[in-house]
């Protein structure tokens, strides 16, 4: 079974966390908007075999991933931080 790692954001830290990415226009609204895509990204991504796996983001450990790598805290770097846990 191939494993996918998903990037998940707690609810507590979604103010911080919107406020710190460089794409906040195409991140939802709220917390439970994303959490609801997120789970059903989730579902049908197991529905269709694959194994997923949820990673808690740690806000600072993906400020400091960006920082050192000169790169701005959006979608693409935010998937790439996540592949490394």
């Amino acid at each position: 079974m191939i494993g996918i790692k998903l990037a998940y954001y707690r609810k507590k830290d979604w103010k911080r966390f919107v406020k710190i990415i460089a794409d906040r226009e195409s991140m939802h609204d709220t917390w439970h908007d994303w959490h609801e895509d997120f789970e059903k990204i989730k579902r049908d991504l197991t529905n269709q075999g694959f194994d997923v796996i949820d990673i808690l983001v740690d806000l600072d450990e993906l400020t400091e991933y960006c920082k050192l790598r000169g790169i701005k805290n959006d979608g693409k770097a935010r998937s790439q931080f996540v592949q490394t846990k």
